[in-house]
């Protein structure tokens, strides 16, 4: 037995964030389907070959899941999702902004239909403010978040090597999946999760926010380096 042993997540997702999520809870059982688009599926498919011809991130990201092609557009795939979701316990989505509403994956949308299901949108900015309907990518939130400012040196600010935007939203989408589920197992109610890349490594950021609370010097890259400097 697995921790999450019959739940079922049903995932409309693209590239990292998402697919990170969602693997995390098909690697503790869970059954997850990815629905993609027919033709060219997920467009991190085609990022490389380097792992017997199929892409590196793909293949880190998606182990462990089912998978089916669907044209959401099409006008018989309202039918299809809504049979997927009937059984799901999870809908997941980093569909472009406004998308799932289009869709009507939204969870105002379904939560009359399935009570019980918890809907995970996850996004560059977040479901408001001025911002939520841009769409975003990993060095873009690393720069936005103020992350560049503590990596690289002053003179040349550097980005980190793997994505961690996206890494960081698809965990904090992991764990407040798992939240919900246990809150459900109390109320019986699913709930909505609304989780953003750039909230995300702002979080992170909290740290250098702190060291520089009250007027104080912010961190600077040269401190750090002293403290894992060795002679």
């Amino acid at each position: 037995m697995r921790p999450l042993d019959g739940i079922q997540v049903v995932t409309l997702e693209h590239a990292i964030a998402a697919p990170f999520c969602t693997r995390q809870l098909a690697d503790l059982g869970a059954r997850v389907i990815k629905v993609e688009r027919p033709g060219v599926g997920d467009f991190a498919r085609a990022y490389d070959e380097r792992v017997r011809g199929l892409a590196s991130h793909f293949v880190w990201t998606n182990r462990s899941k089912e998978s089916l092609t669907l044209d959401v557009k099409h006008p018989e795939a309202a039918a299809i999702l809504a049979k997927l979701l009937a059984d799901a316990d999870v809908l997941v989505q980093n569909l472009a902004p406004g998308a799932a509403e289009r869709l009507g994956l939204s969870h105002d949308s379904l939560h009359e239909s399935c009570p019980r299901l918890i809907v995970c949108d996850i996004s560059g900015y977040g479901a408001d403010g001025p911002y939520r309907d841009k769409k975003a990518y990993d060095l873009l939130i690393q720069s936005e978040s103020g992350f560049l400012s503590v990596t690289g040196s002053p003179e040349e600010p550097a980005k980190a090597g793997c994505s961690i935007a996206d890494i960081a939203a698809g965990m904090y989408a992991f764990t407040n999946i798992l939240a919900a589920l246990m809150e459900r197992s109390k109320t019986g109610r699913g709930c909505r999760i609304d989780v953003s890349m750039l909230e995300s490594m702002v979080e992170w950021m909290c740290y250098p926010l702190y060291y520089a609370f009250d007027g104080a010097t912010p961190p600077q890259i040269e401190w750090q380096r002293d403290i894992f400097a060795v002679d």
